[in-house]
C-alpha cells in the first residue's frame, strides 16, 4: 500500500465511510437490476478486447497485459478448452502470481496442482505468441532460485519479490541473472522484469526514476502516480526507456480495471452519497479499493476512450503498455452475494 493510499485510507475511516439507507436500497436496485445472467467472463474478455482495439488503434505497438484471470483465455475456462482466440489476439502477454511461490503464503511453495492448473492455461496463451511474467513471492535464497528456475525451464520471464508490497528492487540470484544492457524492443525480447508499485521508500520522484533507471531490467512495470498523487511526465518515461549502458527497454504501466480505487485521480467524493450504477462494494482486503459492474459504459468510459480516461493518459505519457489488474473479478460476481 503506497504512502498516498495509506494517508487516504486514514482519512476514509475517519472521515466516515458509512453510506446513506437511500444508498443501500441503491445497492439492492443495482444487484437486482444489472447483474442478471450474465456471462462475467465473456464481459471482461469484452472489455479487455475493445481497449486493446482503442490502444492499438494509436499506437499499434501498445502491448495489454492482463494479469491472472488465466481462466479467460479459453471458452471453458479449463487448458483443454476451446481457445478465446479474439481475446488471446487482443493481449500480448499474461501475468500470473504466485505460480511456484506465496498463493497461501509468502516463501511458502504454491501447491503442486494449483501451479499445473495454472501453467497450463498460461501454455495456451503462450502457444498463442503471448509472453508470460509470472511474479512469485519469496525471500529465501533456495527459493529465489527455484522460481527463477523453474520458470525459466517454462519459457516464462520471472520476478520474484522478497515483499509483498512491491516497494523495492530486490537481488536477482547470481547464477540466474540475465540482466544485461542489451535491446529489448518487445515483449519477446524480454528475459526478466522489475515490478514495482510502492513508492513509500522514495523521497522525491527522481529518487526513484534515478535508481530504476541505474538498473538493467528488460522490462519495468509501475504506477503512473507518485506518492503526491503527481504522474510521471513523457520525458520521464522516456528517460526510464534507457538502460545505463545505452540499451533500450520497455516501460509498462499498471492499471486496475476490475476495481476503482478512492485515491485515483477519477475518484468522485460525491460517490459515498451518489453511488454510480457500475459501483460496487469495498474490497473487505484491501480498504479504499471497490469492486464495479466492469460490463457498464460509465466505468469503461473511465478507463478508455476519451482524453481524461486512464488509459488514453498512460498512452499520451508514452509508455509501452499497460498491466492489467484485477482481471479475475469475474471470479467476485460469478459468486455475488447481495
Amino acid at each position: 500500500m503506497s504512502f498516498i493510499k495509506l494517508v487516504l485510507f486514514l482519512f476514509f475511516i475517519n472521515a466516515g465511510c458509512e453510506k446513506s439507507k437511500d444508498v443501500r436500497t441503491n445497492e439492492v436496485e443495482k444487484s437486482t437490476t444489472h447483474i442478471g445472467n450474465r456471462d462475467f467472463r465473456e464481459d471482461m474478455r469484452s472489455f479487455v478486447i475493445g481497449l486493446s482495439e482503442h490502444a492499438k488503434e494509436q499506437n499499434p505497438d501498445f502491448s495489454i497485459i492482463p494479469q491472472n484471470g488465466i481462466e479467460l483465455v479459453t471458452k471453458s475456462g479449463r487448458a483443454s478448452g476451446k481457445p478465446s482466440k479474439k481475446y488471446l489476439e487482443a493481449i500480448d502477454g499474461n501475468g500470473q502470481e504466485n505460480l511456484f511461490y506465496g498463493y497461501k503464503r509468502d516463501n511458502i511453495a504454491t501447491k503442486p496442482e494449483v501451479t499445473d492448473y495454472n501453467v497450463d492455461l498460461l501454455k495456451v496463451s503462450q502457444e498463442y505468441g503471448n509472453s508470460i511474467f509470472v511474479i512469485d513471492y519469496c525471500s529465501s535464497e533456495d527459493k529465489i532460485e527455484d522460481a527463477y528456475a523453474q520458470n525459466y525451464n517454462l519459457g516464462f520471464i520471472p520476478f520474484v519479490a522478497t515483499e509483498r508490497d512491491l516497494t523495492l528492487i530486490p537481488p536477482v540470484p547470481t547464477k540466474l541473472n540475465k540482466l544485461t544492457s542489451r535491446d529489448v524492443s518487445s515483449l519477446n525480447d524480454a528475459e526478466n522484469f522489475l515490478f514495482i508499485l510502492n513508492y513509500e521508500d522514495y523521497n522525491t520522484k527522481n529518487e526513484l526514476l534515478n535508481e530504476i533507471g541505474n538498473s538493467n531490467y528488460d522490462a519495468v512495470f509501475l504506477d503512473m502516480f507518485f506518492n503526491d498523487g503527481t504522474s510521471f511526465s513523457k520525458l520521464d518515461i522516456e528517460k526510464l526507456k534507457k538502460k545505463p549502458g545505452g540499451g533500450q527497454r520497455l516501460v509498462m504501466c499498471y492499471m486496475s480495471i476490475g476495481e476503482a480505487e478512492d485515491y485515483r485521480y477519477y475518484w468522485d467524493n460525491d460517490w459515498d452519497k451518489n453511488e454510480p450504477v457500475w459501483l460496487d462494494k469495498e474490497n473487505k482486503n484491501w480498504k479504499g479499493n471497490f469492486k464495479v459492474r466492469y460490463w457498464e459504459q460509465e466505468w469503461q468510459n473511465i478507463i478508455y476512450g476519451n482524453e481524461d480516461a486512464y488509459l488514453d493518459k498512460i498512452l499520451s505519457t508514452g509508455f509501452d503498455g499497460v498491466y492489467l489488474d484485477i482481471i479475475d473479478a469475474f471470479e467476485y460476481f460469478e459468486n455475488y452475494d447481495e
